[in-house]
């Protein structure tokens, strides 16, 4: 039985968690939530220890003092580019953590001896579960609690949480591998694709209810194995822009993974926590496909029907119309209003602070300057949110995008810089497009337009962004800090 007083801090850390996403859902907030986020953690642990008389503490201890420094030096020496690879990495370490915990916790009635009666409705009291061959090693409350493992219900919730932990670990790593470029980002298909994926799940579903009828942990261990292998040909077909989804789409996975495996510890705690998480994912992941204008089975499955993002794509040899860093500057001096539109291009080039400092001058000259942010810019949802917080850009200048549109109709510059798919007229105008249907930034409604790029390779969905030939758009090639730096140069010379 849980202490009192440990089950008052849990109701505290569940309160924290619930704070913490309050104060996630903006800019202003989001450094406090994530702090009381990280005490609530911090709470449950400590409690945990006290609360109940743990074994193989040092080995415990061990673990996590070798989990934290490696998740501590990880999250610092992290590039805010591979922030969304090192969010897959950790999502997939909760999924795989919750799929282990579920088996462990499976095998401890088979080492007492303790039998489930073959059926679904067999529950009976802890008698029933024969042959028991260790009674002499166990007291009759301990032998009640193993019982329980073996009861209908919980081993529902094992099975469940093994499986999609499982799911989430396998999909999390193949992310990973293709956001670090360890693989290709583009869609992985092969003749048979989507057959071969429908067996995996029905023969995921049949091994769930199997384990569920035997309690046999040879079977649940099994079902991890093709869970990971569902997970694998899960992640496959997607590339692209459409990758960053996905994590978030297994994030809600590893919440109901870990809710479910709170059911099976009987952790109040754990199942408020992964609730909130799955919830968080699903909303999430909801948002991020209405920001692409697109169904998320589109994005899973899209690849199998030619309709995914994917990533890539030959670079383009038509003309443009360039120009140098003297010109440009010039033209964003004498104009009224310049609306930025950052990218992932300005996150590689951490142009963030030079940005700012242009930004800075043209207001010194009375130029009316904003934000316009992108749902999905970058890499993950937020992505120019934080990169821009980094250099104290005040939240009033971000603006989201219906606010952005509106400004950008009356805009005399709209200054891209890093961005492509995000400002593509593809997505309004081709209805054969990967981005089709996606709402984008009207960069083409103002009056002129300069893209700040490195070249003339296409964005993260691998397609050609017509906006480029537009006869109002100038190009000024180079990294993105590089011309920034030179902008910043040319306006104090004027």
């Amino acid at each position: 039985m849980i202490p009192v007083w440990a089950q008052v801090c849990y109701v505290v850390a569940a309160v924290c968690f619930i704070l913490a996403l309050k104060g996630l859902s903006s800019p202003k907030s989001a450094r406090r939530g994530n702090l009381i986020g990280a005490f609530g953690a911090l709470l449950a642990v400590v409690v945990t220890f006290f609360a109940y008389d743990i074994g193989n503490l040092g080995w415990i201890l061990l673990a996590v003092a070798a989990g934290g420094i490696a998740g501590a030096l990880g999250a610092r020496r992290v590039a805010m580019t591979a922030m969304p690879q090192l969010v897959a990495l950790f999502n997939g370490v909760g999924g795989g953590a919750a799929a282990l915990v579920a088996l462990l916790e499976l095998s401890e009635p088979a080492r007492a001896g303790l039998v489930k009666p073959n059926g679904f409705f067999n529950d009976g009291g802890w008698f029933a579960y024969a042959p028991l061959n260790d009674s002499g090693g166990h007291t009759i409350e301990e032998i009640e609690r193993l019982a329980q493992l073996l009861t209908t219900g919980t081993l529902t919730a094992t099975a469940f949480t093994i499986l999609i932990g499982a799911v989430s670990f396998s999909g999390s790593v193949i992310t990973f591998l293709k956001l670090q470029e360890l693989m290709t980002g583009r869609p992985i298909t092969f003749p048979g694709g989507p057959f071969v994926f429908g067996g995996v799940l029905v023969a995921s579903v049949g091994l769930g209810v199997w384990t569920v009828a035997t309690g046999s942990v040879t079977l649940a261990i099994i079902l991890a194995l093709v869970g990971l292998l569902a997970g694998v040909l899960l992640v496959l077909p997607v590339g692209g822009a459409d990758v960053p989804i996905v994590i978030s789409l297994l994030n809600a996975f590893t919440g109901l993974a870990v809710a479910a495996g709170g059911y099976v510890l009987e952790n109040a705690l754990l199942l408020v926590a992964g609730t909130l998480v799955g919830a968080s994912g699903t909303i999430l992941t909801r948002a991020m496909a209405m920001a692409m204008g697109r169904s998320v089975s589109s994005i899973l499955f899209g690849a199998f029907k030619g309709g995914s993002t994917a990533g890539g794509g030959e670079v383009s040899d038509r003309p443009v119309r360039s120009a140098g860093a003297d010109d440009v500057a010039i033209m964003l001096a004498y104009a009224r209003r310049v609306i930025v539109v950052p990218g992932y291009g300005l996150a590689v080039a951490q142009a963030q602070h030079t940005i700012r400092e242009l930004v800075d001058l043209l207001e010194k000259r009375g130029v009316e300057v904003g934000y316009a942010i992108h749902p999905v810019a970058g890499r993950m949802p937020g992505h120019m949110n934080v990169l821009l917080a980094e250099a104290s850009v005040p939240y009033e200048q971000l603006l989201e995008m219906d606010t952005a549109n509106g400004q950008l109709r009356t805009a005399d510059v709209a200054l891209v810089v890093g961005a492509n798919d995000v400002v593509n007229p593809a997505a309004r105008t081709s209805p054969g497009s990967p981005i089709y249907g996606m709402p984008i930034l009207d960069a083409d409604h103002a009056s002129a337009i300069v893209f700040l790029k490195r070249s003339m390779r296409p964005g993260f969905a691998g397609i050609e962004n017509e906006l480029l030939f537009d006869p109002k758009t100038t190009l000024l090639f180079g990294d993105a800090k590089a011309s920034l730096t030179a902008l910043v140069t040319a306006l104090k010379s004027l």
